[in-house]
């Protein structure tokens, strides 16, 4: 089994770290982070990005977890890219870490979970911020 996860912008990952920890020892699954960036991301926030999430790989490989890492650059908007790098990825399944947004913002800036639940090829679990 794979397990694919992400999450949104500037959310606390501790609560889908979590999560997706106990599903993937549950179920010895192998979990892929993916992290969407803008294409016009700098440098610095790049290596911010693939720091955490190397932080957590080596978090969940010390529990025995298989884990890769992957910053996804590619131009998409972000829900569009978890789902279709999760097709990529063959994954069986994704958990995605979120932030509660309100009707107006969903409206504006749209919502990538919304998009993710909806299009994916497979089951989502998502995660909300406490």
């Amino acid at each position: 089994m794979k397990i694919l996860v992400s999450y949104d912008k500037d959310i606390r990952t501790t609560t889908v770290m979590e999560k997706a920890l106990q599903r993937a020892l549950d179920a010895g699954a192998e979990v892929v982070f993916a992290k969407t960036c803008s294409s016009d991301a700098t440098q610095e926030r790049i290596l911010e990005i693939e720091k955490k999430l190397n932080y957590h790989k080596e978090e969940f490989e010390k529990k025995g977890v298989k884990c890769e890492t992957h910053v996804l650059i590619r131009g998409l908007a972000p829900g569009e890219d978890i789902v279709k790098f999760a097709r990529e990825k063959k994954a069986d399944e994704i958990i995605y870490g979120m932030k509660k947004e309100s009707r107006v913002g969903k409206l504006v800036f749209g919502s990538n979970v919304q998009y993710i639940i909806l299009e994916a090829h497979c089951p989502v679990l998502t995660v909300k911020q406490a």
